[in-house]
């Protein structure tokens, strides 16, 4: 099995690398892990609409460049619906027993994700209606990715 990160920019600070180090460690058990970090697309701090869906159809462009056809694509989207950690783990165990052997999420820049990146997406996750920043999204979904893999094996780790 392959899990698979899209993210636009890179992590700076040592203490996410650090943490999202462990996870991917931990997964390493259980799948092929990997993170793909595409440019974030360069922009003023003020843009115009125009300016916006610009820098994000780059982006998209990147992200999209980096999904094979096969792979199974979740993009993180704060309109996209919530689960639980039971049932994340749930639908992962399907996607893998359904022959979805690569998954892919998709963390999206600062101004979010092209509709491009959104349409071929084959579901959309939400982690709440909190905005996190990216560099912190990656940990928690690589936690929660771990946490899926935990439940499943039926580990105390959940609790």
């Amino acid at each position: 099995m392959n899990i698979k990160l899209v993210v636009v920019g890179k992590l700076k600070e040592k203490y996410f690398k650090q943490g999202i180090a462990e996870y991917a460690k931990r997964l390493s058990r259980f799948c092929k892990f990997e993170i793909v970090e595409v440019p974030d697309e360069k922009a003023p701090e003020s843009l115009s609409d125009a300016q916006m869906a610009q820098v994000m159809a780059k982006e998209g462009e990147r992200i999209l460049s980096k999904i094979k056809d096969r792979e199974y694509v979740y993009a993180l989207a704060i309109l996209g619906k919530e689960r639980t950690s039971e049932a994340f783990a749930a639908e992962i165990k399907q996607l893998t027993t359904y022959g979805h052997s690569d998954i892919t999420f998709v963390i999206g820049g600062s101004l979010g994700l092209d509709s491009a990146v959104l349409k071929r997406a084959d579901t959309q996750i939400s982690f709440g209606k909190f905005t996190l920043p990216h560099q912190l999204m990656r940990l928690v979904l690589t936690e929660q990715i771990y946490r899926a893999f935990m439940i499943n094996e039926g580990s105390p780790y959940h609790k």
